[in-house]
């Protein structure tokens, strides 16, 4: 089969990813193959070829997975040959843990990532245990389902983290695949929340995106909200948003940080906190680790009674250097995928 390998690390303007031909993966044990019609461009990947969040190479990148059950491998029942299914960054956890019974496997110390820690969806092919593959709800093509996958499901759990009740407001620091999925949960949730979206200067498509989307104040990272926030969540691999949100949060407000890594840099420089003016009168601030199957679940079918119309950008499998370096540069608007076959 076809497939896109990472064999070191590098900067993703090296067109890093080297398209080979290997033997299509066989399912063991209550796994399943799937043949991969889509694989969203999400900005883990760029985090994982330039090295911060460190794979295990040679990788196969792509944790944003829609395909077709081609073959069930022994003990697997959940789903049927010709199945569309969809497999999301958990690959797989012990199970036996504290957290694991808990329902909370996204911390289990032996959580696996997909195309991180086990091969994903660069390529015509890929495995993976059938409890960490979801099915697909039949109103959205396969396009449209990959970016809800990561995009959608780790967003969905960075909102409910807020704890965000309906009438409160939100802000929005980065608005890319996962901010403009939010959005549209939140209208569909809490619909008397306004929902404030702050942009990097220039991105113009993205604000107007926003605007679409029934954002009520559309801004940039230098700018104030003209009132104060009840929560915001960072969506952006940089440090500056974290500040401009803490200020822009009121008294006990909270920031969740949806980014599995930051940018690289003198970090104390570039947070540039000020205890008084950013953390004082109990403002939080609390970060998403990986996702849960219930993240997934439940996501995917509040997805469905929406629908969520993810906007995607479109790629070819042999494309996926050019479309990473599109999303470092900020210039994917929405969502990016790989259509593999």
């Amino acid at each position: 089969m076809k497939a896109l390998l990472l064999s070191k690390i590098a900067k993703v303007e090296d067109n890093p990813l080297e398209l080979v031909e290997v033997p299509i993966p066989k399912p063991q044990k209550g796994e399943i193959l799937i043949k991969v019609l889509t694989c969203g461009v999400c900005h883990t990947d760029i985090d994982e070829i330039e090295g911060r969040c460190m794979p295990k190479l040679p990788i196969i990148l792509g944790h944003q997975i829609v395909g077709k059950v081609q073959t069930i491998g022994q003990d697997a029942h959940k789903f049927k040959i010709g199945d569309r299914v969809g497999v999301a960054w958990i690959y797989s956890s012990c199970g036996k843990c504290n957290f694991c019974l808990e329902g909370r496997e996204n911390l289990c110390e032996n959580f696996k990532a997909t195309g991180c820690h086990a091969n994903g969806g660069y390529a015509e092919y890929t495995v993976v245990p059938e409890e960490y593959a979801y099915k697909i709800p039949d109103n959205f093509s396969s396009e449209e389902a990959a970016p809800l996958l990561c995009a959608g499901v780790i967003g969905y759990r960075a909102l409910r983290l807020t704890g965000i009740k309906n009438g409160e407001s939100l802000g929005l620091f980065g608005f890319g695949a996962s901010a403009h999925i939010v959005i549209q949960i939140v209208k569909y949730l809490y619909p008397d929340s306004k929902v404030y979206v702050f942009t990097r200067e220039g991105q113009t498509e993205h604000q107007e995106l926003a605007k679409k989307l029934g954002a009520y104040w559309v801004g940039t990272t230098e700018e104030d909200s003209p009132e104060k926030l009840n929560y915001a969540i960072d969506f952006t691999p940089a440090w500056k948003p974290i500040t401009v949100a803490l200020r822009n949060i009121m008294s006990g407000g909270r920031l969740v940080i949806n980014a599995i890594r930051k940018e690289d840099g003198d970090k104390a420089t570039l947070l540039n906190l000020d205890y008084g003016r950013d953390l004082w009168l109990e403002k939080e601030i609390k970060s998403t680790a990986n996702v849960t199957r219930r993240d997934a679940e439940e996501f995917l079918e509040i997805a469905s009674k929406i629908p969520i119309r993810p906007k995607v950008q479109v790629y070819d499998l042999e494309d996926a250097n050019y479309a990473l370096k599109l999303l470092k540069d900020g210039k994917i608007e929405g969502a990016g995928v790989l259509k593999i076959s």
